[in-house]
């Protein structure tokens, strides 16, 4: 049987090598041929894609992204638009990505939050068209919340000459402003498409998807990239062509370059990193206790009281110390969950066993050196501003217990599928459970729900592995540190006010 397991775990270690390779040199060749640097634009932290300074005066194309995106979320536009001649100028909003400013203002009006950003586009639109072979045109890209900022800001700068809207939803949209815009939706995008299709039929009350409608300089368009959602628009090559293309048309040029198709690649690399952490975890050379047996009715006392429990406790603890949304009650609800299951598992018998150092930090290196700096390269930000380490700390007090008792649910029982299904069904529902006793005021919970899902699809995996050689306490200390970091680099940094 061990001999059967090692041939496949060579096997696998084979076909997910050479597939990050592939994976690698596909993600790459976008980017040949373009110079990509940074780009001073006082404290937003900006990247410049083009081809060269002398490669003649081309149209300036500001790329932003939606809320929690970044940059690197952004890059298959970014890269598409480069190849095809446009200099191109991606930044990360105040709390976003690298960005050291918070966010700030009043959400709930056009006058706070939402023109402090667009505030801060202008300032990147006017270090984009100071670049030499800028040839004094204007377009803005965005995403989701970023559509509505660059609305707002072509209707108020006379400097834009055209909008590329994903993910559209804007109430600044007139059948006057802004006078040349296509919104691109995903199909699975319901609410947005028709919002797409009521900014063309304001020009043409007939207009219908796929269509350029025209009523005197206003020309519009809405289209509708098949089979993506909200984040699948971002890689589909309809978007990304019809992205080019929209451009073409309003600046009288004609691209000859193909289109940035990075999704399937990144997945591929992400998917590889993965499975190469099953063949390298027998590199470990511990042998772990065998996992102990409790009853179903312990196991779900142990996952259910604490679930239950620590929304009705954390809800009425308000605390507001660190610098994003909601991260504050996250680090107490995860704690109490944490601590509270730990005890009545162990109160059940179950103990973890030694820490193993070198199984812990090799699973800190796979996750965030590996995986981290290949997601932060090609993917979504993942690597921290200085400003953002004490919030991963403070996260960490409260991921670090819960992952631990995860660990010790699922690692050091003899958990089935189904019980290790549950384990994760009730962190999610005692999330959920506090976002409906205070809706108001942890709505954003709602947004990192699909966050943790991916990070027990994505690390726990990893994590199972390593704790299946080295027992639950030095996955669970890891997978804690990890899940901190993540949380810690993905959610918007704000400062009320």
């Amino acid at each position: 049987m061990n001999g059967t397991v090692t041939k496949w775990k060579r096997a696998v270690f084979v076909i997910a090598l050479l597939a990050a390779l592939v994976s690698l040199w596909q993600l790459e060749q976008p980017r040949a041929g373009l110079t990509i640097t940074g780009l001073d634009a006082g404290p937003t932290p900006a990247t410049l894609y083009r081809e060269s300074e002398d490669a003649g005066p081309a149209p300036l194309v500001v790329v932003s992204h939606g809320f929690a995106g970044s940059r690197q979320l952004m890059q298959a536009f970014s890269l598409t638009l480069a190849q095809a001649g446009y200099v191109v100028v991606a930044f990360d909003y105040e709390g976003h990505g690298r960005n050291p400013v918070p966010m700030s203002g009043d959400v709930t009006r056009i006058e706070g939050t939402t023109q402090l950003l667009i505030d801060e586009t202008r300032r990147v639109i006017d270090a984009g068209l100071a670049l030499p072979g800028v040839d004094g045109r204007v377009a803005l890209l965005g995403h989701s919340m970023a559509t509505d900022v660059i609305v707002r800001t072509a209707v108020a700068d006379p400097r834009v000459d055209a909008v590329v809207g994903v993910s559209m939803f804007s109430e600044a949209v007139s059948a006057d402003e802004p006078q040349r815009l296509i919104a691109i939706t995903g199909e699975w995008e319901g609410y947005l498409r028709e919002a797409a299709l009521d900014a063309a039929r304001l020009v043409d009350p007939g207009a219908e998807e796929g269509e350029t409608v025209r009523a005197g300089d206003v020309v519009r368009r809405a289209v509708v990239a098949p089979h993506v959602e909200h984040v699948g628009v971002l890689y589909s090559r309809t978007a990304l062509a019809e992205a080019r293309d929209w451009l073409d048309m309003v600046f009288d040029r004609d691209s000859a370059s193909d289109v940035a198709t990075l999704g399937r690649w990144l997945a591929l690399l992400l998917a590889s990193i993965v499975a190469l952490a099953w063949p390298l975890s027998g590199l470990l050379r511990d042998a772990p206790p065998a996992p102990a047996t409790i009853t179903t009715r312990t196991y779900l006392v142990a996952l259910a009281i604490p679930a239950v429990l620590a929304p009705l406790v954390a809800t009425r603890i308000e605390v507001s110390v660190l610098p994003v949304l909601v991260a504050d009650y996250l680090a107490i609800h995860l704690a109490i969950q944490g601590v509270l299951q730990l005890l009545l598992l162990r109160r059940a018998g179950l103990r973890f066993g030694p820490l193993r150092p070198v199984a812990a930090g090799a699973l800190l290196l796979w996750g965030l050196g590996v995986f981290g700096l290949a997601l932060d390269r090609y993917g979504a930000n993942f690597v921290p501003v200085p400003e953002r380490l004490p919030i991963i700390a403070a996260l960490a007090l409260g991921a670090v217990p819960y992952m631990l008792a995860d660990a010790l649910a699922t690692l050091g029982t003899d958990a089935s599928l189904l019980r290790r299904l549950g384990a994760r069904a009730a962190v999610l529902g005692s999330l959920a459970l506090a976002v409906a006793l205070d809706f108001e005021r942890l709505f954003f919970l709602a947004i990192i729900l699909p966050v943790i899902v991916l990070f027990f699809i994505v690390f726990g995996l990893m994590g199972r592995w390593v704790g299946q050689r080295a027992g639950p306490l030095p996955a669970g200390l890891a997978l804690g540190l990890i899940l901190a970091w993540s949380l810690g680099v993905s959610f918007p940094l704000f400062a009320a006010g």
